[in-house]
C-alpha cells in the first residue's frame, strides 16, 4: 500500500512515511492509492469482527492501511493507546441508543478519553505509530508537531505527544474563538516538550499559518540544518485520521452484538463537521463496505459545506461566526481535498487547480460528475443557534440525556434529514465531545439563562454535574486551580518567527 498527494499521484510515500511527513511535498494531503475492502484477500469481514473487542477490530482495520508495520507492532501501538486506562470506558467509543430499546438513532459516544473530546481516540495512538514510522524510515531529527486547533485537537495532540522521545508539539489555537474550558486545557499543558500560541484571528487564519510554514521550502531546509523536521497532528496526517474510521466500524459491530441491527442491515451516520475529517472517516469506513445509505453531514451557522454539497461552489468569502459549537467554526475544511481526490478518481491536477483557486480567488467550482457524487452520499444542513439550544433542552427533557453543543447540531440536522426525506433508517450519530466541555451553553439550554449569571465555567461544570447527574470528567475536575504555563500571544502572520524562536536554543 503507498499513499499519493492529492496534488500529484506521482508523489508516492510508504505509509510510514505519510505519517512521519504529515503533508505531502508539494501541499497535498496522502491519500491511500486504493481503499483495502473487509473481507476481501482472506481479510476480516464485519461478521468476523461483531465478536471482536475495539482493540482488536482496531487491528484489523489498520492492518490493512498500515501495511508496512507488523502485526505485533500495530498491537502494541493500539495497546497503547487504548489498553492501558485512558479511557474511561471499556470499549473507547460505546454506543448507546437515544431512547431505549427500538430507537432509530443510537449515540456514538466518542470523549471518554483524557480531554473529552473524539479527537483522543487518534490522537492516542497517533504519537505511538510516528514513533514507529520515524524508526522505520531511520529519521535522525527530531519531530516538530505543528498543530492548528479550533478547541479540541490542540489538547488532545498536547496530551498525546507530551513527553514522547524525539518529539515536539507547537499548537495554535484562535485566542478569543474557544470556550475557556477549552483554553485553559491548553494553557496548563505540562511536558517539556510543548508549547501553546494564541493566535490574534480566528482558526481558519491559524491553519493557514500552519500550511505555509510546511510549504515554505526555504524555512524547512533552515529546520533541517537544525536538526528538526516538520510533521502534523491534524487530521491532514493519514495517521489521525486512520484510527477515526475504526469507531464507525465497531460502531455498527457493537450494535449487532446488542440485537439492534441485523447484519448487513444499512444505517445512515450523522457526523456534526467543520473540518471534514471525521466525516471523511465515515466515508472510508463506507468504501471498506460498511453498509451506510447516507452521510449526514451537519454544520453550524459556518455553514460553508452545507452551501457546497447543495452547489458545488465552495467559497471561505463569507461572514465568519463565532458560535456555541467553536470546534466547527471554520471556513476552509482541509480534508474536503482528500474526498475530492477520491471523487474525480485521483485527478491531481484538477485537485491542485481547484486549490490554487480556493488560496487565490477564494472559491472554486466542482464538476457535474462531482456534484452528482456528493449527492450520491452526503445529505447536509445546519442548525442556528438557537436551533443547537433547543435541541439540547428537548433531548434532555424527553430522554434525560445531556448533549454537546456539536452532537446537538448533529441531533438537530439528523430531524431536519428524517423530516426533509421521510428516510427511517437507523442513524449512528457522532457525539464528539463531553457536555462538560461546553457546560456554560450546555446548563443555559437545559436550566434558563438565570442558572450561568454570574458563574464561570469552572462553576458552571458543579452546576451541570447536578442537572445531569453526572461526574465532572477527570481530566476538568480541577482546571480551575491549574495556572497557565503558556503565555505566548502572536498575529498569523508571526507563526513563523514563534517557531523559530520556540526552537532556538535559549
Amino acid at each position: 500500500m503507498l499513499y499519493i498527494s492529492s496534488r500529484n499521484p506521482g508523489l508516492a510515500a510508504t505509509p510510514a512515511e505519510a505519517i512521519k511527513l504529515g503533508i505531502a511535498p508539494d501541499g497535498g494531503l496522502f491519500t491511500p492509492e486504493r481503499v483495502p475492502e473487509l473481507g476481501m484477500s482472506g481479510a476480516c469481514t464485519i461478521d468476523d469482527m461483531v465478536g471482536m473487542s475495539y482493540l482488536e477490530r482496531a487491528k484489523v482495520i489498520l492492518g490493512a492501511f498500515l501495511t508496512d508495520f507488523t502485526d505485533e507492532e500495530l498491537a502494541a501501538c493500539i495497546r497503547a493507546a487504548y489498553g492501558r486506562g485512558a479511557f474511561d470506558v471499556k470499549g473507547v467509543a460505546p454506543v448507546r441508543p437515544l431512547a431505549g430499546p427500538g430507537s432509530q438513532l443510537y449515540i456514538l459516544e466518542l470523549w471518554h478519553g483524557p480531554t473529552c473530546a473524539f479527537k483522543d481516540v487518534a490522537l492516542q495512538i497517533l504519537p505511538h505509530l510516528l514513533t514507529l514510522a520515524s524508526m522505520k524510515t531511520s529519521e535522525e531529527k527530531e519531530i516538530v508537531i505543528l498543530v492548528a486547533t479550533s478547541g479540541d485537537t490542540g489538547k488532545a495532540a498536547l496530551e498525546g505527544f507530551k513527553d514522547v522521545p524525539g518529539t515536539r508539539i507547537i499548537v495554535f489555537y484562535p485566542h478569543a474563538g474557544v470556550s475557556e474550558v477549552q483554553e485553559r486545557q491548553m494553557v496548563t499543558q505540562e511536558g517539556r516538550n510543548v508549547a501553546v500560541v494564541g493566535i490574534l484571528g480566528n482558526f481558519d487564519e491559524a491553519q493557514t499559518g500552519v500550511k505555509r510554514i510546511f510549504g515554505d521550502k526555504g524555512f524547512n531546509a533552515l529546520l533541517s540544518e537544525m536538526g528538526f523536521r516538520l510533521s502534523s497532528a491534524n487530521s491532514i496526517n493519514w495517521g489521525r485520521l486512520v484510527p477515526q474510521i475504526v469507531y464507525y466500524i465497531s460502531a455498527y459491530c457493537d450494535l449487532v452484538t446488542m440485537g439492534e441491527l441485523a447484519p448487513g442491515e444499512e444505517v445512515n451516520i450523522a457526523v456534526p463537521t467543520g473540518n471534514f475529517g471525521n466525516i471523511l472517516a465515515a466515508y472510508y469506513a463506507r468504501r471498506m463496505g460498511l453498509p451506510v445509505h447516507k452521510l449526514i453531514c451537519a454544520s453550524n451557522e459556518n455553514n460553508v459545506l452545507v452551501d457546497f454539497m447543495r452547489t458545488g461552489v465552495y467559497t471561505r468569502k463569507r461572514r465568519f461566526v463565532q458560535t456555541i459549537s467553536p470546534s466547527m467554526d471554520i471556513l476552509v475544511s482541509s480534508n474536503l481535498e482528500r474526498l475530492l481526490f477520491e471523487l474525480t478518481g485521483h485527478n491531481g491536477k484538477l485537485v491542485r487547480q481547484w486549490m490554487h483557486d480556493l488560496a487565490g480567488t477564494g472559491t472554486y467550482e466542482v464538476d457535474s460528475d462531482v456534484k452528482g457524487a456528493l449527492t450520491e452520499l452526503f445529505w447536509a444542513d445546519y442548525a442556528t443557534e438557537a436551533e443547537t439550544i433547543a435541541t439540547i433542552k428537548a433531548v434532555y427533557d424527553s430522554y434525560h440525556y445531556v448533549l454537546d453543543t456539536h452532537t446537538a447540531v448533529g441531533k438537530n440536522v439528523h430531524d431536519k434529514y428524517v423530516a426533509a426525506t421521510q428516510d427511517r433508517r437507523k442513524t449512528i450519530l457522532a457525539s464528539t465531545a463531553s457536555p462538560f466541555k461546553f457546560a456554560g451553553s450546555v446548563v443555559k439550554a437545559i436550566a434558563g439563562e438565570e442558572q450561568i449569571q454570574g458563574q464561570s465555567e469552572f462553576d458552571l461544570l458543579r452546576v451541570l454535574a447536578d442537572i445531569g447527574n453526572m461526574p465532572i470528567p477527570e481530566g476538568l475536575r480541577d482546571l480551575e486551580f491549574k495556572s497557565p504555563r503558556h503565555t505566548i500571544e502572536c498575529a498569523p502572520a508571526e507563526m513563523r518567527n514563534v517557531v523559530m524562536q520556540l526552537l532556538s536554543p535559549n
